[in-house]
């Protein structure tokens, strides 16, 4: 397929905030996709070379890509970045100098999306001397070749920042509409800007979404769901099952606003277990062989060699998929340590045995999937409790099935959860004895209790720099959540408060200063813009309808609280769930009951 077929179907999407419109361009476009090519078209589309769950990135600076923009026009590098200064759009910079370029294109040849997808992949598997000069010729290579229109597009793909308004929902919708649009009678009323469905009826639609969407959150892969469905429609999406060693969606829960509301929502009697400060770890053997994933579905094996043997020696079975909470623990006093005090672990490359030893965690096995060749989505909560619990072997301070008791009125509950509050836990979780294992859900079948009002996870897009002595640093940070429809992300305040100056007493305004100098989108001097990548949690004091933010509310007061090295901004919160805090914050209870 020609690269510039792909290129046209993001100019429309970008032009258009409709998502029904969104679909109907994109599920005509999926269409036209020969099956050979619909998994790097589909990585593609998404502005992604490896699936979210792979933690590898094409690893190419700006610098490295002005570089290449010059190489391939034949201008100054210095000419390309004054005109970035002013566009703050680095792909729109491209495309205006590769439309003015000076070098002889005789071995230009039409792109092709498997040849954009080749050398993107090589970009980021490059190693070793050399390197630098490979990837500017890689992408140089391109770059030649390209129209002002692919080259737009090539850069903002590199950058992650593809901007077409493209949220996994879409992908999904129009999958189904390409599988099923004509037997299901759909069409696209442009005049109404909504699907129309034969005599309004949507229901054998919503059923089909609801089939592909859970087999994409088992699969973690569109272009998979896609391919099984073309190949044999909704019954060949049962060959898709759990495998261990590719990481399932975690399951969400929400936050209930007492013990009364989560026993409405979970039903009684229920399991309710410890709210550890820790991080989730979503463990995968596979004949013999163990794999640890974050939250985010980032590959953390290597970072923890002590839990992968405690997992080896402590666990029964060959293969399965476990998900457990790692909480920092003091080995002196057996307390709890804060999830600040273990977080740089999660990125740690040099030095783990030392980070091992000087930041042990305790891992307490709360839920299992898959166990010895059989899937347990469908299998009732209680019991997949009592296969976590004939197949661990605890340890104190090492690893333990989670804390839980099964209670049945507000008053057992209640006494539970100041007990888990007690030991140095964030509150409780409450969960339905019998309900199924839903990837990537909030439906319902566990909420959280937690004394304060719920934080938010936020990803920093842009910073401004300090005054006075923090003049080395950026000292306020432009926050965002995620709007789920188009995947966009959407301001909501700026934080400055919480993080400190000095690295011993925690998160310090250095620390987010090094993690962002990388990901510079646009540097106007006083405030950068840039990639979204990392995460962080924040308290507020409530959040307030505002015009000044592109989310259209802003949080009053907010706090930095934690560094989220283990969620990704696909996973942070969304404007929705900002949305129901909004509307439920005025009058709610700060105690469980």
């Amino acid at each position: 397929m020609q690269y510039r077929a792909l290129v046209g179907v993001y100019g429309q999407l970008e032009k258009t905030a409709k998502r029904p419109e969104k679909t109907s361009l994109l599920s005509q476009f999926l269409s036209a996709v020969p099956d050979n090519e619909l998994d790097h078209v589909l990585l593609l589309l998404q502005g992604r070379i490896f699936p979210q769950w792979d933690s590898r990135e094409v690893g190419m600076s700006t610098q490295l890509l002005l570089k290449a923009i010059a190489v391939s026009t034949g201008l100054s590098q210095e000419k390309i970045e004054a005109d970035w200064a002013v566009s703050g759009d680095l792909g729109a910079t491209a495309s205006t100098f590769i439309g003015k370029k000076t070098q002889a294109t005789l071995f230009s040849q039409e792109l092709t999306t498997k040849k954009v997808f080749d050398n993107l992949l090589k970009l980021a598997t490059q190693e070793g001397e050399g390197t630098v000069d490979k990837k500017v010729k890689l992408l140089a290579e391109l770059l030649t070749s390209a129209t002002p229109e692919e080259a737009k597009y090539l850069v903002r793909t590199i950058l992650a920042e593809l901007r077409i308004g493209l949220g996994e929902g879409t992908i999904r919708d129009s999958i189904v509409w390409a599988a099923f649009g004509t037997q299901l009678g759909i069409t696209y009323d442009a005049e109404k800007n909504d699907i129309v469905f034969p005599d309004d009826n949507r229901e054998p639609y919503a059923a089909t979404v609801t089939a592909v969407q859970e087999a994409i959150d088992i699969a973690n892969d569109f272009a998979l769901v896609a391919a099984a469905l073309r190949k044999g429609g909704l019954g060949a999406l049962a060959s898709i099952t759990l495998e261990p060693g590719r990481p399932v969606k975690v399951m969400m829960y929400q936050k209930a606003v007492d013990i009364p509301d989560a026993f409405a929502t979970v039903g009684v009697p229920a399991a309710a277990e410890y709210k550890y400060d820790g991080f989730l770890m979503q463990v995968h053997k596979k004949a013999g062989v163990i794999t640890l994933f974050t939250r985010r579905l980032e590959n953390v094996t290597a970072q923890f060699p002590d839990v992968v043997q405690r997992i080896a020696s402590n666990i029964a079975g060959e293969d399965f998929i476990i998900e457990a909470e790692a909480v920092g623990i003091d080995r002196a006093t057996g307390k709890y340590r804060p999830f600040q005090s273990i977080s740089q672990r999660i990125k740690r490359k040099y030095d783990i045995a030392q980070l091992a030893n000087e930041f042990p965690v305790e891992l307490n096995v709360f839920d299992v999937l898959y166990y010895a060749g059989t899937s347990h989505l469908k299998t009732p909560f209680g019991e997949r409790r009592k296969i976590v619990e004939s197949i661990v072997k605890p340890e104190q301070g090492i690893i333990t099935p989670a804390k839980q008791a099964i209670v049945s009125t507000p008053e057992e509950a209640d006494a539970f959860y100041r007990q888990s509050l007690a030991t140095g836990n964030e509150g409780i979780m409450m969960k339905n004895l019998g309900a199924v294992y839903k990837p990537g859900s909030r439906v319902g079948y566990g909420m959280k209790i937690k004394p304060v009002m719920e934080p938010l996870d936020v990803v920093i897009v842009g910073a401004e720099k300090g005054e006075g002595k923090r003049s080395a640093w950026f000292a306020s940070f432009i926050v965002a959540v995620r709007d789920a429809d188009t995947g966009d992300y959407v301001e909501i305040g700026r934080v400055g408060t919480g993080l400190k100056e000095k690295e011993e007493e925690g998160v310090s305004f250095q620390k987010l200063t090094d993690l962002l100098m990388p990901l510079i989108l646009q540097d106007s001097g006083k405030e950068i813009k840039v990639k979204p990548f990392v995460v962080i949690e924040v308290n507020y004091e409530e959040i307030q309808a505002s015009p000044s933010y592109s989310s259209g509310y802003a949080l009053r007061f907010p706090r930095f609280m934690k560094l989220r090295e283990d969620r990704s901004p696909e996973e942070i919160s969304t404007l929705e769930d900002v949305k129901a805090l909004y509307d439920t914050q005025r009058g709610r209870r700060t105690e469980p009951i």
